[in-house]
């Protein structure tokens, strides 16, 4: 796979590099101010569907995560907050949660009734 924009530069090529790229990306095409955030998570859910279609079918899913990635990289530049603070305040929550596996769904300790 070819990341000809960061050649071009000179970047590294690295996570960082790309969620700033895809930032800009966005404001170029006017999605930040010019869009709601009601308008990104409608998109959000169609780009969950679609990951759900491949998934279902068995077909290559790493477009379709992409693509979440791309919405919610919108989302988080709109609401002033980036995907490492999301992600970093997601596993607080789940880092030292105890649960088990009931019928292939984790159940966390809390919420299954023992």
């Amino acid at each position: 796979m070819s990341f000809s924009i960061f050649k071009k530069k000179k970047e590294k090529v690295t996570i960082e590099n790309f969620i700033k790229a895809t930032e800009q990306w966005h404001k170029d095409r006017n999605l930040i101010e010019g869009s709601t955030d009601k308008d990104q998570v409608l998109k959000l859910m169609q780009e969950l569907g679609e990951l759900s279609d491949s998934v279902c079918k068995g077909k290559d899913i790493r477009d379709d995560i992409g693509d979440m990635l791309v919405v919610m990289i919108n989302i988080c530049v709109r609401n002033n907050v980036t995907l490492e603070s999301c992600l970093a305040f997601a596993y607080g929550d789940i880092k030292d949660r105890k649960g088990r596996m009931v019928d292939g769904v984790f159940v966390k300790e809390a919420d299954d009734g023992n």
